[in-house]
């Protein structure tokens, strides 16, 4: 005998006709894989998922992530049953300016949104972020009768997502961890936007999964076998060391006329089409956003339990702080978001007189200083760890503990060759809270993983790159390693904190900076030749994104750079000075930081009278906005020792000197006035 009733096929139904109405009415949108995976949502969230929509970030709830994120409009009809804060009229308003319920699912502007979703893969890869955060605070704060953290992560994705490499990645990487806490539905329904998915997808799905060492399950009826999806989550559940995927056979758009057609894929139902499509479902065909009482009241129930759940969880709280204080202190205080007191005290300060080391030793400088005071921190790197230098000695790997290897307590991860994998797991360790991540790869091959950092930056998600090997001057690998074009990517891209320290001062303020942004991802653009300390760098002056290296009163040139070429900067106006000209350098490490001091300090450091010179090893694109003049890079970097690289590109203090110079003649040549580039209108 089913466990179901009518009230739960009613609910499948309003499910189903709301899904047709929204997307009818926005005139715009996906109702086919929402009116077809009506059924395992209204069994999932009725029967399992674990929420309270009164307290959308109660810490122990169940994560749900929209992988397929274009089917959105089932998220919202969920969560507007369930009561979270979304109304029958945000539904109304779907897809509308400034709604509560845009065209894919955005975190922090939708309550109960977890993660933000649409470009496919995404959602799937963030889901293992959550399931690693998870087991990694059940590891460290769990006690025996206190299991303040276990709760489970499901998804649902597409054939769209899997045929995406993010999510292979991350799959993989899922397996190995045997990341039991994990429970995805596939929605098996053969449709994408150019058809059939015969015409490009005909792998075995299964078999893949079954390779990277999930457990997989199938419902070949997902259109009406209650039961049989019933079994399945419940059997999800109960696999403790694998992740779990169920291939739900569905039909797309169930119940319209064009149902299990691409027709109904991206576009709304026609009036006729959504009048038998409730005519089917005993609905009335002429009431528009209709759901029954006992629809309601069946999710009221889903909240009331969720409810009673947070009450009970706090309970435990409440006990666990008087058996174990410490540990209760430290989660309450990474749940809330808040750095421990007087961290800053431990980064490294140095002295023009401290031996010259790239930045990406300094950067382990910092970690190792800072790692022990901030347990929050959660590591890793893409098969680059003894490049990166993002292991800090005597830590643990986050491993599965059967696999001897490690313990779910470590905080490092070994991501392997998975740079855009391992960029939307750190997505995901950010949103589900209490962890700060960082991840180490080439700056180069930050590019290879630029969706999920657009998705950081989009999300407010604090994650930090450690990008290491960041100009020609990591040399020999050449051109194919060497970054040009990436700067200027991610600092057009908003809500991004693009670093390029040019000592260890700036590498230890890149760092403070970085992790008192919280909705904002950093990325720390490193070098692996040795960078000499400056004679005025402070991590306070440094902090501000910008300020004066050497100043001068009546300078004939200001020349700003970044990164390694401040140093040559500094060469170049050492040479000048011998020569009688008067040179000014500041170093610029973060614009966006910059761009937000005060617009009189700003035009203080960047100031009127002389003309400026940008000079960095990249790409010259977006330094119009701080210099008069720019040298850089024109093309793509060589193969060679790295001394060798810059001398062949002009990127010496020789040659910099001479480009001053012309710069100086063209500008006193030109005469009147020169303005600072900043002195604008807008």
């Amino acid at each position: 005998m089913s466990r179901f009733t009518q009230e739960d096929h009613q609910a499948i139904a309003a499910i189903r006709t709301l899904a047709a109405d929204v997307v009818a009415k926005a005139n715009s949108g996906h109702p086919g894989a929402p009116m077809g995976m009506a059924p395992a949502a209204h069994v999932l969230f009725s029967k399992f998922f674990n929420t309270n929509p009164k307290n959308s970030k109660w810490y122990n709830r169940d994560r749900f992530v929209l992988s397929n994120g274009h089917a959105c409009a089932l998220q919202y009809i969920m969560l507007h049953l369930l009561g979270f804060k979304l109304s029958m009229d945000d539904l109304k308003a779907f897809r509308q300016i400034d709604s509560l319920t845009p065209g894919h699912p955005e975190a922090g502007h939708t309550d109960g949104v977890e993660v933000t979703t649409g470009p496919l893969g995404q959602g799937f890869s963030n889901a293992v972020g959550l399931g690693i955060a998870q087991a990694h605070m059940a590891a460290l704060y769990n006690k025996e009768g206190h299991n303040l953290v276990d709760n489970y992560t499901y998804v649902f994705t597409g054939d769209g997502c899997l045929m995406e490499g993010v999510a292979s990645e991350a799959a993989s990487l899922a397996g190995h961890l045997q990341l039991g806490n994990l429970i995805y539905v596939y929605d098996d329904n053969h449709i994408s936007i150019d058809g059939d998915t015969n015409v490009a997808f005909t792998e075995n799905v299964e078999q893949r999964f079954l390779s990277y060492g999930w457990q997989v399950l199938h419902v070949d009826d997902g259109d009406s076998d209650l039961d049989a999806i019933y079994n399945a989550i419940e059997e999800g559940r109960k696999e403790k060391n694998k992740p779990t995927i169920i291939r739900l056979r569905t039909t797309i758009g169930y119940g319209s006329k064009q149902q299990g057609t691409h027709g109904v894929h991206g576009a709304p139902l026609k009036p006729d089409d959504i009048q038998q499509l409730k005519v089917k479902f005993n609905f009335p065909p002429e009431q528009s956003f209709y759901v029954p009482e006992a629809v309601y009241n069946i999710y009221s129930g889903v909240a009331t339990k969720g409810a009673k759940l947070e009450a009970e969880w706090n309970s435990v709280l409440a006990s666990y702080a008087q058996k174990f204080p410490k540990e209760h202190a430290e989660l309450t205080r990474r749940i809330s978001g808040k750095l421990p007191e007087n961290w800053e005290s431990l980064l490294p300060v140095y002295k023009p007189t401290d031996a010259a080391q790239a930045s990406r030793k300094l950067s382990e400088i910092v970690l190792s200083a800072i790692s022990p005071a901030l347990p929050d921190l959660l590591g890793g790197s893409a098969d680059l760890t003894g490049s990166n230098l993002t292991r800090v000695k005597g830590i643990e790997d986050f491993q599965h503990p059967a696999t001897g290897l490690g313990s779910y307590k470590g905080t490092y991860i070994r991501y392997g060759v998975r740079e855009h994998g391992m960029g939307a797991i750190a997505n995901g360790l950010s949103a589900y809270g209490g962890i700060i991540p960082f991840v180490g790869t080439f700056m180069n091959f930050v590019s290879y993983a630029a969706g999920a950092v657009r998705l950081s930056a989009l999300s407010k998600h604090q994650v930090i790159w450690v990008a290491t090997h960041d100009s020609i001057g990591l040399g020999e690998d050449g051109p194919t390693h060497q970054p040009i074009e990436t700067a200027a990517h991610f600092r057009a891209t908003p809500n991004i904190d693009f670093w390029r320290p040019a000592d260890g001062n700036e590498t230890s303020a890149a760092y403070l900076v970085a992790l008192k942004r919280t909705s904002t991802p950093s990325i720390l653009s490193l070098s692996r030749q040795n960078l000499p300390n400056l004679e005025n760098s402070t991590i306070e002056a440094a902090s501000k994104g910008g300020y004066v290296v050497s100043e001068v009163e009546g300078e004939d040139l200001t020349i700003v750079s970044s990164g390694s070429e401040v140093s040559i900067a500094l060469e170049a106006a050492s040479k000048l000075t011998a020569e009688g000209i008067k040179v000014r350098l500041v170093s610029l490490p973060c614009w966006s930081i910059f761009d937000a001091q005060p617009e009189a300090y700003r035009l203080s450091v960047l100031r009127s009278g002389a003309p400026i010179l940008s000079v960095e090893a990249l790409s010259t694109l977006g330094w119009q906005k701080y210099s008069h003049e720019q040298f850089g890079l024109k093309g793509w970097g060589a193969s060679g020792p790295y001394k060798q690289v810059y001398e062949k590109f002009g990127l010496t203090g020789s040659n910099i000197a001479e480009v001053g110079k012309k710069v100086i003649s063209f500008y006193k040549n030109k005469g009147g006035k020169v303005l600072s580039p900043l002195d604008k209108a807008i």
